[in-house]
This record gives C-alpha cells, sequence and structure tokens, in this order.
C-alpha cells in the first residue's frame, strides 16, 4: 500500500499535541501526519494519519477465504489481543509486532471517499467487501475519527454487499445506516466472542469491550432485524477449552440471539506466536510445556484437538438451542479477533438455529 502526504485537520473536538520529533517516522510512512490525544482513552497511543491511494484490496489467490475483497481503514490496532494474527502485518511498516502494533496506529483518513470513488468505477462488478479482515475498524480510534459512516453510506449508495467482523460495540453507532444498507443489498455483521470469563478477557483482550458488553451489541443488533453470528475465537489451549467454559459461552451466545456460532481453537502465527509465548510466561508458566507440544509442528493445534473442541461446542449448542450443525466456509484468519486458520482444512464447523446468516461468509479476524 502506498500513501501520499497528508496535511490533515484537527479532529474536531479533541485536544491535540505535537508527537515527540523522536523517533522519526516510519521509513514506509514518509509524510504522514503524527498525532497524539490528551484523552486517557489514547494514552501511549501515537497515530499516523495518511491519504491512501486505494482501499478496496483485492485478497491474494493463496489466501483460502470466501471473499476476495476487503475494506481495512486502520492498521494497527488499540485492542491490544495478545494472540492477534496480524500483529507481523506491523513489520512491513517498519513498526514491531509487539508493543507497536497496541500503540502505533495508521489512519486512511480519505476511506470514505476512496470506497464512493472505487465503487463508482467502471471496472467493479459489485463484489461482496469484507471487513474486519485485518485489524477491527471499531477499535477505539473510530470513535474519533468515524470513517465508518462514509464507507456504509457509500456501500448502500451503491447496493454492494458487505460483511462486518468485529469485537467493537461501537458498531451499534452506525446501526442506522446498516438497516438501511440491509434494504438494498445483503449486509452480515459478526462478533467475536471466544469465551466470557471477565479476568481472563483482561488479560487477553484488554483493549477491547468485556464479553457481556459484546454480547449485548448482538442482542441490539438481533433485536434490530440483523442477522448476527458470533465467532468462539480463540478458544485458548488450557484457559477457555474446558467443559465449563464452554458451556458458559455458547449459553451467553445462545441467550443473545446470535444466529450461529463458530467454534475456532487458537492458532499462532509468526509476530503474534512470539508475542504471545512472552505473555504465556510471564502470567501461566505452568502452560508452556503444553503449548510448545501443542504448537510444535506449527502455527495449529493438531487436528484431533481441533475435532474434540468442535464435538464440545457442538453438544453445548445442541442443548442451548444452537442445534443444527453446518460445516464452515474455509476461511483464513483475520485480526480483529481470530478466526479461520484450521477451519481451511475442514476442521471447524457452524453451528446454526437457522440458515446461516451472510456474515458467516467472513470467517475471518478477528
Amino acid at each position: 500500500m502506498r500513501w501520499d502526504n497528508l496535511t490533515a485537520p484537527p479532529v474536531e473536538g479533541v485536544p491535540e499535541r505535537a508527537a515527540p520529533a523522536t523517533p522519526p517516522l516510519p521509513l514506509a510512512l514518509p509524510g504522514a501526519t503524527v498525532r497524539t490525544f490528551d484523552t486517557p482513552a489514547f494514552a501511549g497511543m501515537t497515530f499516523y494519519e495518511v491519504r491512501a491511494k486505494s482501499i478496496i484490496n483485492r485478497v491474494p489467490g493463496t489466501s483460502r477465504v470466501p471473499f476476495e475483497w476487503t475494506i481495512n481503514p486502520y492498521r494497527g490496532c488499540s485492542h491490544a489481543c495478545v494472540y492477534c494474527y496480524a500483529r507481523n502485518t506491523h513489520t512491513y511498516l517498519d513498526l514491531d509486532a509487539g508493543a507497536d502494533f497496541d500503540s502505533k496506529v495508521i489512519v486512511k483518513v480519505n476511506a470514505g471517499e476512496l470506497v464512493r470513488r472505487e465503487l463508482a468505477a467502471p471496472r467493479w462488478r459489485g463484489a461482496h467487501v469484507a471487513m474486519g479482515t485485518n485489524v477491527d475498524c471499531y477499535q477505539r480510534a473510530e470513535g474519533r475519527y468515524q470513517l465508518m459512516p462514509q464507507i456504509i453510506a457509500a456501500l448502500r449508495d451503491f447496493a454492494n454487499p458487505f460483511s462486518i467482523l468485529t469485537k467493537g460495540t461501537l458498531v451499534l453507532r452506525d446501526l442506522p445506516l446498516l438497516r438501511q444498507a440491509a434494504e438494498v443489498t445483503r449486509v452480515g455483521v459478526s462478533y467475536s466472542v471466544g469465551f466470557v470469563d471477565e479476568r481472563l478477557w483482561r488479560a487477553v483482550e484488554p483493549g477491547t469491550p468485556s464479553p457481556r458488553r459484546r454480547l449485548d451489541a448482538v442482542r441490539a443488533l438481533s433485536d434490530a432485524g440483523l442477522s448476527v453470528g458470533v465467532l468462539m475465537a480463540p478458544i485458548l489451549p488450557g484457559l477457555s477449552d474446558s467443559d465449563e467454559s464452554i458451556d458458559a459461552t455458547v449459553a451467553a451466545i445462545a441467550a443473545a440471539g446470535a444466529t450461529s456460532v463458530t467454534p475456532i481453537a487458537l492458532h499462532l502465527r509468526p509476530g503474534a506466536r512470539e508475542w504471545y509465548a512472552h505473555w504465556l510466561a510471564r502470567e501461566f508458566p505452568h502452560l508452556v510445556p503444553r503449548y510448545r507440544e501443542l504448537y510444535r509442528a506449527g502455527a495449529y493445534a493438531p487436528q484431533a484437538y481441533q475435532r474434540e473442541l468442535t464435538a464440545r461446542v457442538r453438544i453445548a449448542a445442541r442443548r442451548h438451542g444452537l442445534y443444527r450443525s453446518e460445516p464452515a466456509e474455509h476461511a483464513e484468519p483475520g485480526e480483529s479477533g481470530q478466526g479461520g486458520g484450521p477451519g481451511e482444512r475442514g476442521g471447524h464447523r457452524r453451528l446454526t438455529k437457522s440458515p446461516p446468516p451472510p456474515a458467516a461468509e467472513q470467517l475471518s479476524l478477528l
């Protein structure tokens, strides 16, 4: 991705201060405008505002996902999920996959106008567009930059099908736009909720809304007439894979009105693997030998472990009303919440209580 130089106006209503002169701009972001905000929500964070050359990106053909096009208005993510698949992408920008990924966010400030321009191009054929496949488009920065209303409005105006995968509750702000879009095209929303244990949430996903708040958002979206699926992802070995954790999580997902639940075991690719391993050794050192054994062959847990998880989630889903089993589409993991992964090989299944919602086409993340 390339960007033009940018002279951006201040964000209205937000006090700002000049970023420190050092360190210099990342080599991959020449001319970006650098901002920091004097508000508690953005303490320690730096935003690099850029003008992107393009915004609707083609997914590489080698990626086994059920969609070809994505929109990602942000790079980096304040959710700070220790397992996030997208961490390694920050290294492409001369930033690190650890603390930089959590605290240095690239903002494509012209995303809305680019979406409208690219949808109007004669070569565009109205293909499905997936959002939330790199980092969460409803992370905290969206509350300041407000890029998603422009993006959704453009997709609505061109009746272009799309889906959103998120852990953010800010999507409720855009519910009127989503309902308008759903009247003219296919719209899907999926949430990532891997567990409901709040102590674990604070340790593993410290920058996200709590699992209960996410499920409240699932209920609100469902009550508004949208079909909302939940990726039960990632399920963390030794931390959220007990029968008790699985049953409590599935029960909460069913009670929230979700139309499907897709269990996905943790996978650890380069960047995420090192960051998660460091966190695990610090917080749960007794689990290190188990993880070393599970992931000794690479990024994915053994197929036998994945099948066992799926079977136990299926039992819980039937118990709580998500009773019918459907094969999940092949998918690559995404970054808002960790989806896909082993399912590329037919390893996980979507458990539904109604026909699969459009959002289930977007098994990524998160």
